[in-house]
């Protein structure tokens, strides 16, 4: 550790946000970044302490204590080495994590104002990249054996990734034409530009590994050439049912999935065209978010950009307690408080204890949303609590209304032994993150597979 002292000297401070009326007239990235001083200076405050629980708290095991004192010190090229060593993709991580390092941070305990890993791992990615430290690894030596991977989503590509430096020849498909799943369909570009994803992408096919898109292959019986042609098959598909909500108006035009409306925009981005009746688009609607997410943040902040003239999010849940400390998930597990986002903070009327009766409308097109005010109390028998209406029914005015109550987990049949799930096609949807440690433990498991 360079400066013992330096996380009693030193306040955290974060790289912020681009002004919000600048930011919201576009879609590019809205978070900022340090100069190189005060990169290193923030780098500086970790404190290398003796039961770091950060390691603990990352699902990747980084070693942020160890690549903060190499950045603090100024070698980029050694904080580069250490951070990859346990993260195949920094560059995506450093943009979207929620930092469960940081709520685990000692300096989070000690005055709420933990060490910028997040910040600090994007940063030393992009070096890397700019001062060419990081380059693609064409001589890998092969074993001779096929490994199919099912999915180009975060665990698909960490799979992917860590197989072919095993030596295994490792062939993608992917639904979609192009990869990146939630990374590209999901995330806005203003959380995560998709050229991030396309560098990475081109290092990969440099590397040797194939990929094939608009294949959607069947997982609840595997084709036979799959089975046939390959030594062992990755499934990672991810959660792709979103959870409905079939309550009376569920057919009326105006009411979409959550990912229609981001996934579309992320692909007029890209270039792609869609007739009139298919746009997807909150410009001069008022637009309701049914669901209290990230998700659903991020329908917040495209509704903005696309000129929305008013934006609520409710969800069915209480209100998070706010400030720093969850009663219920003390340091240094993460806690559940109240979250703002950058796209919050652009302007949305939020509301908690909402239950959703009814989708209302003339001529088949959404006016609006009939919603109930509820309480939760304990149930006697135990268990899941009881809901309880409060007050009357409400109208909320709504042309637009995007559903972002996540995802329902996938079931699998029984595969053969040579056939793995990982990623949130096993668990259920969750971190990108944890879809990059499950892809990481899945890659394991093959190679441990096919070298018994």
């Amino acid at each position: 550790m360079g400066n013992p002292k330096a996380f009693l000297e030193i306040h955290r401070q974060e790289a912020g946000y681009r002004p919000i009326h600048d930011r919201i007239h576009d879609f590019g990235e809205v978070e900022q970044t340090l100069n190189t001083r005060e990169r290193k200076l923030q780098a500086s405050r970790c404190m290398d302490c003796g039961v770091p629980f950060c390691h603990w708290a990352c699902p990747l095991g980084n070693k942020a204590p160890e690549w903060n004192d190499a950045l603090y010190k100024g070698d980029w090229e050694l904080a580069f080495r250490l951070l990859t060593s346990t993260n195949p993709f920094p560059e995506f991580t450093g943009r979207i994590c929620p930092a469960l390092c940081e709520k685990a941070c000692v300096l989070n305990r000690y005055n709420h104002e933990p060490t910028t890993n997040r910040e600090d791992e994007c940063a030393i990615i992009e070096a890397a990249f700019r001062e060419g430290y990081i380059q693609p690894h064409t001589a890998i030596s092969r074993n001779g054996k096929q490994v199919a991977v099912i999915g180009a989503g975060p665990a698909g590509l960490t799979a992917a990734y860590s197989l072919n430096h095993m030596g295994y020849s490792v062939t993608v498909y992917e639904k979609n034409e192009a990869a990146g799943g939630l990374l590209r369909y999901g995330i806005p570009n203003f959380k995560l530009n998709k050229a991030i994803i396309d560098r990475r992408l081109l290092m990969m096919q440099q590397e040797g590994i194939t990929f094939r898109y608009g294949e959607a292959i069947p997982t609840d019986a595997l084709p036979t050439h799959l089975t046939a042609d390959y030594d062992a098959i990755v499934i990672a598909t991810g959660t792709p049912t979103a959870r409905d909500l079939n309550i009376p108006g569920r057919d009326l035009k105006g009411v979409h999935f959550a990912l229609d409306l981001l996934a579309q925009q992320n692909r007029v981005l890209a270039g792609m065209e869609f007739a009139k009746d298919e746009r997807v688009t909150a410009k001069g609607k008022d637009v309701l978010v049914i669901g209290g997410g990230d998700t659903g943040s991020d329908c917040i902040g495209t509704a903005h950009r696309q000129g929305a003239r008013s934006v609520t999010q409710i969800e069915i849940m209480p209100r998070p307690v706010e400030g720093h400390e969850d009663p219920h998930n003390p340091w240094p597990a993460f806690p559940r408080t109240l979250k703002t986002t950058s796209s919050h903070e652009e302007g949305c009327t939020r509301r908690w204890n909402i239950n959703t009766l009814e989708f209302l409308g003339e001529k088949g097109r959404l006016t609006g949303v009939r919603v109930q005010e509820i309480d939760w109390k304990p149930n006697p028998a135990g268990g899941r609590p009881l809901m309880v209406e409060k007050g009357k029914p409400e109208i909320i005015k709504a042309e637009l209304v995007l559903l972002a109550m996540g995802f329902l987990r996938p079931e699998h049949p029984q595969y053969a032994d040579n056939v793995f799930v990982c990623g949130d096609a096993q668990n259920g949807a969750s971190l990108v993150v944890r879809a990059m440690a499950s892809g990481i433990d899945t890659a394991q498991k093959v190679n441990k597979f096919l070298t018994k």
